[in-house]
């Protein structure tokens, strides 16, 4: 039950850690003249989901490198 604990706890950090890191480095891209005047709120919010996407996705691919190098003992 501990190890399964364990994995959700570092299953969170993850995610969120790479949903800020998504959110910093988007921040360096100008996304002003995508943008309508008037609708900064509704781009910030579509930014938000971009990052969170984006880094949910790097943050699996990252969990499911670590399970996959923790199974290579079963392999010999």
């Amino acid at each position: 039950m501990f190890s399964i604990g364990q994995t959700a706890i570092i299953s969170m950090i993850s995610h969120l850690l790479f949903i800020f890191i998504t959110w910093r480095v988007m921040q360096a891209i100008k996304f002003d003249p995508l943008i309508r005047k008037g609708r900064v709120i509704e781009a910030r919010i579509f930014l938000l989901f971009i990052a969170i996407a984006i880094g949910t996705a790097v943050s699996r691919f990252f969990l499911e490198f670590l399970h996959w190098s923790g199974d290579l003992i079963y392999l010999f």
